[in-house]
């Protein structure tokens, strides 16, 4: 009789206590292969395909799917090694680019169903498409979100309808409503004068071979220095006290396919303006392509919410749980102010609203701070260079 060994509830971010088992891909009696998905774990902010570590034949399904599991906790069993709590199985981000052409679907083992992660069943399902007539870019012809074809918007319904929510979208209004009715927010505002930064940025493209630079890698930037000159700031609330950051960490949050995320730049403050732009913009194409890690969605005192493109002159954002501080950032104006002397002169300017935690910081902390990212955008050189603290 073969032995059995023990599958478990991996632990996929520094943070995570427990997990949704969303879905089982396997049946008892499949045989499975090294890098077969198993089972979709879901946590508040990411679903993760969980894959075999090596070959085996799946025994029994200890834990039936949509049920919340501690990390560690049996959840099958089966005839492969045995091993640690976590490293029975190796956890891989849904949406893994790879560079071979796409082969056909894959069923997969135990219960026939085409291979695809959970962001390209959701899509499917979404626009009517059904998943076996799509050729997967995955591996072992597995089916990701980019797979999906666009499809004509379904008729208007006859009457109104309640849409579900699925897990992650669930969490994030759970969690926001919670951060706002918790959270004593308060606001300040400002307006910064950019058309020395947008005179840098039109120069920077002429540079052959330089990454793409924005306003938002500015600010981000901008957001960064201000924490490393005044670090008292970059704490965050922690139940009886404060939390003191020992990194100037920066969120971004973007929409994505799967929802509002806002992964975490890490030493952002610390950062040459090239090296800022080339990692967020790495950033921005891992989230809309799921492959976003729960360690990235974790950590910072600080995000940047950017609602600019969609010619908003302003943004009054909710801080993030887990943070004391969001800026939302406007879209640029074109307008005519006097200069010192009281002639008209052309500006361009963006406004910029910080939300904070009262818990954490006060007013005038919060306008210091917020004050201090306004002279980084004014005068912009200083961020062509990775400072150092006697310098801050």
């Amino acid at each position: 009789m073969a032995t059995s060994a023990e599958i478990v509830m991996p632990k996929l971010g520094l943070t995570m206590t427990e997990g949704l088992l969303a879905e089982w891909r396997v049946a008892p009696g499949a045989r499975v292969a090294a890098g077969d998905i198993l089972f979709v774990v879901e946590t508040e902010k990411i679903a993760t395909d969980v894959e075999a570590s090596g070959e085996g034949e799946i025994l029994d399904l200890l834990t039936p799917a949509g049920s919340t599991v501690s990390v560690g906790t049996p959840v099958a069993r089966w005839t492969g090694a045995a091993s640690g709590s976590s490293e029975v199985v190796t956890a891989a981000p849904a949406d893994l680019a790879e560079a071979s052409p796409p082969p056909p679907p894959r069923r997969a083992p135990g219960d026939g169903r085409v291979l695809a992660t959970p962001l390209a069943r959701r899509l499917a399902r979404e626009r009517g498409i059904d998943l076996l007539g799509l050729a997967g870019s995955g591996p072992r012809g597995r089916i990701k979100a980019k797979d999906v074809p666009q499809s004509a918007p379904p008729a208007a319904p006859a009457d109104d309808e309640i849409i579900a929510l699925d897990r992650v979208r669930a969490a994030s209004a759970r969690r926001l409503t919670q951060a706002k009715q918790e959270m004593p927010h308060f606001y300040v505002g400002a307006t910064a004068e950019i058309s020395r930064l947008l005179a840098l940025r039109d120069e920077w493209r002429e540079i052959q071979g330089a990454p793409r630079l924005t306003v938002t890698h500015a600010v981000l930037a901008a957001m960064g220095r201000a924490l490393l000159a005044m670090p008292e700031l970059n704490r965050v609330w922690a139940g009886e006290g404060w939390r003191r950051l020992a990194m100037p960490d920066v969120g971004l949050a973007m929409d994505t396919p799967r929802g509002l995320f806002a992964p975490v730049l890490r030493d952002v403050g610390r950062m040459a303006l090239d090296t800022l732009a080339k990692r967020a913009s790495a950033l921005v194409d891992r989230g809309r392509a799921g492959q976003l890690t729960p360690d990235e969605l974790e950590g910072g005192s600080i995000t940047l919410s950017n609602v600019g493109m969609f010619g908003a002159r302003f943004l009054v954002p909710i801080v993030n749980p887990g943070q004391s501080m969001i800026l939302g950032l406007g879209a640029m104006e074109s307008l005519f102010r006097p200069d010192v002397n009281g002639a008209p002169a052309l500006r361009r300017e963006v406004t910029l609203v910080l939300s904070a935690d009262h818990r954490v910081l006060d007013g005038a902390a919060a306008a210091a701070f917020l004050a201090r990212i306004v002279a980084c955008l004014e005068r912009p050189l200083a961020l062509l260079r990775p400072p150092t603290e006697e310098r801050i």
